[in-house]
């Protein structure tokens, strides 16, 4: 049996991921999978401190537009409705700097299917409300701007290349305030036993260094640090 095996769900599943694990022991275990560029940029950011996100991506690709569309908001409303429970919606634009995609209403739509939190390569806004729902969101930014006329929604359900990582549609999808890493789904079984794992040992680590054991003597003991 593994600890996967010992939840009843994938809403579980995900639940004791969120409260167990840290980004950095996720990213260690895809190291040692050889999985290293699994960690968007340091400039994508909880928009709330000690906020955690743990879910299955969907993905949604922006580009930059310079005239107002005839229907604006058309893919990304079609996005957005289409949202499932466990899901975090994973957003590139692409380094836009001239408008925000994500905020309040689209927040609160998200809440309402279930989804557990929005990952955004670019701005968000609303802040406050965002914040006062308790939504997860994590951006590189917050900007007033509106999109309409800026920014669309060229696509959706593909890969996309968020914070520097390309993030496949079901990848898992985890952030606190270390930052976000992506597990893909051809090792995510592998990697979540043995973060299980490590998780477990950090844990006994912490109390023999609390009891005055040398950091060589756990290293070399447990081969972590």
């Amino acid at each position: 049996m593994n600890n996967q095996d010992i939840y009843n769900s994938e809403t579980e599943l995900l639940q004791a991921m969120r409260e167990r694990f840290y980004a950095a022991v996720i990213a260690d275990i895809l190291d040692d999978y050889g999985y290293r560029n699994q960690v968007m940029s340091h400039t994508i950011r909880p928009l709330k401190p000690e906020t955690v996100v743990a879910g299955r991506a969907k993905t949604v690709l922006c580009s930059d537009v310079y005239e107002i569309p005839a229907s604006p908001y058309q893919k990304e409303i079609e996005a957005v409705d289409r949202l499932t429970a466990n899901q975090v919606l994973v957003c590139t634009t692409n380094g836009s700097v001239r408008y925000s995609f994500w905020g309040e209403l689209l927040s609160t739509a998200a809440v309402a299917r279930s989804a557990t939190g929005a990952v955004i390569d670019g701005f968000t806004r609303d802040t406050r409300a965002i914040i006062e729902m308790d939504f997860p969101v994590f951006a590189t930014g917050r900007l007033p701007t509106d999109s309409k006329g800026r920014g669309e929604v060229v696509d959706y359900d593909v890969p996309i290349d968020c914070g520097g990582v390309i993030v496949n549609v079901g990848d898992i999808v985890f952030g606190d305030d270390d930052g976000v890493v992506v597990i893909p789904q051809e090792v995510e079984q592998q990697v979540i036993q043995s973060a299980f794992r490590k998780v477990s040992q950090e844990n006994q680590i912490r109390q023999e260094l609390l009891e005055g054991a040398s950091v060589r003597s756990v290293f070399d003991k447990y081969g972590i640090l």
